[in-house]
This record gives C-alpha cells, structure tokens and sequence, in this order.
C-alpha cells in the first residue's frame, strides 16, 4: 500500500512536519539521510540537518540559558540511550560546556527527532535518490534499493553552505567556522573580537554588517578589487568604520588550535602571490548556499538558483500536486531553523488538506 505522507529530509522542517503529519494521524515514513554515505559528510547533509552542524543556538524560542548540567539531565531523560550517547561530548570530556548556555544546535535537532519519534513517525536512516512524480501513488526510490509508493511527498532536504574547499575550513567547522553569521554571530566567542567574512556579493555585506554589532573589527576577504554587491550594499560597507576591507585575496588556510578554535586565517593575494596573517576569532563564509534538489531531476519546478518554487501564496504547493516543500529548499531569504520550522507545519497541514479533499483521508 502507498504511504499517505513521505517527508524527504530531517532537518527542523523535516522533523515538524513529522510531528505535526503524525499528530494528524497520517503516519508519516521520514527518509532522515545517511550519516555514513561520504558524499552527505563532504556536503554536510548529514541527518538532522545544518542546525546539526551549529553550537550555541540562541535565536530558537523557549531554549533560554540554563545551567549545562539541566541540558544533560534533560537530554537523559528525553532520549533512549542510544541517541544520547550521540551528545555526550557536550557534557563530558575536555570540550565539555560548563556554567549556563543556551541548548546546541545537535541537542535541539535529536529532540525534536525524538518528538516526532514520540507521536508514532518512522524513520529510515537512507536518502531519496530518484523520484517519479510523473505518476500517482508517486515512487520514490533510496540509495540502497528501497521503493516506496507515496500519496503525497514533502520535501525538506534544506540547502547546504558553499564552503571554500580548505582542509582546515572543514578542520574548524563549529569552532570558530560558521557560515551564518544571524545563527552564530552573538556568541560569546566572537563579542568584541577580530573576525572574517569571506565574500563579495550582498550575503557577504549583510554578514559583515550584522557581525559589525559584535565584532571589534569585521575584514572582508574579496578576490576582486570592487564588490558584486548591489550599489546600495557597496556603500554601506565602505562607510562603515568596522569593516576592513581585504581586496584582491583569497583565504589560503584557517589558522587555529583545537582547544582555542579559529585564532586567525592567512591570506594570499591574488595580485602577488603573498601572505598575509590575520588575527581572528572566527571566519563566517558568505559565497552561497546550494539547495538540495539534484534528486529531483527537474520534475519540480525551480527558480535560478534551483530553489523549489512555492506556487501559491502563503502555501507550501510545488508545481507537482501532492507534492509540497519546506525549509531552506525552498527559501533563500530567511534561512532560519525558526522559519523552516514554521514552514514545515504548514507543509503538513498543507499536505493533510490536499489528501482529504482527494478521498485519501
């Protein structure tokens, strides 16, 4: 028989709309991803998605500073064993957090699994490979040769960040490594301390501009000598007194140590060839992000950037009835784990609508 929901994704629009498809008695079947499958860890499309990829998370409501032991306690309690041992870096080691913080973004993400695991969702730990929406149930097939036949499908595969390719990037990724700096920027490592934005277009000035609130001093790494920004968003950097502009060089290597995180970055001009070190406590990578639709081999409709495009005003609807979209994978603006949240409950509640007024309730 066909599954009346399949949610393609296990981020936080992914795992909402779980809860809120289970809640509604749709039993819905989660494809979460692999977590071993190189491709997904050189991607960072590992399961539960980029808020996995993150620390301190202070923008998600009801998620106040508390005492690190309450976070542990807590994380014991709410889930099996088996995926709190997943966690315990953060509560025991050399790396451990101790005093109050806010719940890390992998916390977050194995609870509001747990949630969904709570009110009856299935999940298989494999991705969607290929897809035929051109028929009805729709047939989606994993990597490792599952089949299944779906009434309606969402998809919540988000989008991953453009990273600059370098070793030691990926080496002090969570550590001093972000590419977002709304998510990472008011944390307690990068107050009143040096940092780096790397990029030339209107993301890297928005970055640059929003970390200039905490940051002693923001350089902005550009390849070019003129920005790719629009006029507007040119200006404002250049009249801004806390951006340092870095024309003509690239990032060569992120510099750092594991106990302190990134301390610097050295870069390499494009017009000579040498070296140049900069003390800082972070560097926040602002070329893009890429959304995860290639599975979708066109069947969906996309805009420029590949993005999936939502059809109705204030609805989740593709151009593929039946089908639906949330999170990232369809938003370039906001790209907040509070906005795909949101829109991976309408998703759901989209998708319940759509299968009763077609019978299939």
């Amino acid at each position: 028989m066909a599954e009346k929901v399949v949610i393609i994704g296990s981020g936080p629009a992914g795992w909402t709309a779980a809860i809120y498809a289970a809640r509604a008695n749709l039993q819905p079947l989660v494809f979460e991803g692999s977590a071993t499958w190189e491709p997904n860890r050189l991607n960072g499309t590992t399961p539960l998605g980029q808020l996995n990829l993150t620390t301190e998370v202070e923008n998600f409501p009801t998620w106040p500073y508390v005492d690190a032991a309450v976070l542990e306690a807590f994380s014991k309690s709410a889930l099996p064993p088996e995926r709190y041992e997943n966690l315990t870096h953060f509560y025991h080691g050399k790396r451990a957090h101790h005093g109050k913080r806010a719940a890390y973004g992998p916390e977050q993400m194995e609870y509001v699994r747990q949630q969904a695991v709570n009110f009856g969702t299935r999940i298989v730990t494999d991705d969607i490979v290929t897809v035929d929406f051109k028929r009805h149930p729709f047939r989606l097939k994993a990597r490792e040769g599952q089949q299944v036949e779906a009434l309606a499908v969402i998809i919540a595969t988000g989008a991953r960040a453009n990273y600059l390719g370098l070793a030691s990037e990926d080496l002090f990724k969570n550590n001093g490594v972000s590419a977002c700096a709304v998510c990472d920027g008011a944390l307690p490592r990068f107050r009143d301390k040096p940092l780096v934005v790397v990029g030339g277009g209107d993301s890297a000035v928005e970055e640059g501009s929003y970390l200039t609130k905490f940051a002693s001093v923001v350089h902005l790494v550009h390849r070019r000598d003129v920005l790719r920004a629009s006029k507007i968003m040119q200006q404002r950097a250049l009249d801004n007194a806390k951006i340092n502009m870095k024309w003509n060089n690239v990032v060569d290597e992120v510099l750092g140590t594991e106990a302190e995180g990134v301390t610097g970055v050295r870069l390499k001009s494009t017009m000579t060839g040498k070296t140049e070190d900069v003390a800082a406590s972070g560097m926040f990578v602002a070329i893009g992000h890429t959304p995860n639709t290639d599975f979708l081999a066109g069947q969906v409709e996309t805009d420029a950037k590949g993005y999936i495009v939502w059809k109705q005003p204030q609805r989740t609807n593709t151009s593929v009835e039946g089908v639906f979209a949330a999170g990232d994978v369809a938003d370039d603006y906001y790209r907040q784990a509070i906005t795909a949240a949101g829109t991976g409950c309408m998703a759901a509640l989209d998708a319940e609508r759509w299968l009763a007024s077609k019978g299939f309730d």
